[in-house]
């Protein structure tokens, strides 16, 4: 069966796994979800990533990250869907849990979080929220 919403399926395997407490979980690559994966390493959500290039596409396998036995991400949630796009201005976006958690937003700069964006005054699709 072939998936539709790519991003929306990555999230879903991270969500997933994490509720099911795997150490790692895997995907198949793209670079988008590369770029979604760094923003949440640097943010401190997953320990680490790894691309692995086999086959025709490739893989990226994520080392979740816990404390205390519970997943470092609480929730990981889709916002835009290829069903219906949500757009935002620099001044428009809004703080996720009161400016604990964080939104990834796809810019014509490239993926960032929403305070590299409003820092850099652009605005841009915002693609999930982790919290």
């Amino acid at each position: 069966m072939a998936v539709t919403d790519q991003i929306g399926d990555f999230i879903t395997r991270i969500r997933n796994a994490g509720a099911a407490t795997h150490k790692y979980v895997e995907a198949p690559k793209s670079k988008i979800k590369v770029a979604i994966a760094e923003i949440l390493k640097d943010q401190g959500y997953i320990e680490d990533f790894e691309v692995i290039n086999e086959g025709i596409q490739g893989r990226i396998k994520i080392s979740l990250k816990y404390y205390q036995r519970r997943p470092v991400i609480k929730q990981i949630q889709r916002v835009s869907t290829p069903g219906r796009r949500i757009y935002n201005s620099a001044d428009s976006f809004s703080r996720v849990k009161n400016g604990l958690g964080i939104a990834i937003v796809s810019t014509s700069r490239g993926l960032m979080t929403v305070k590299d964006a409003e820092k850099d005054g652009i605005g841009g699709e915002v693609i999930c929220t982790v919290w």
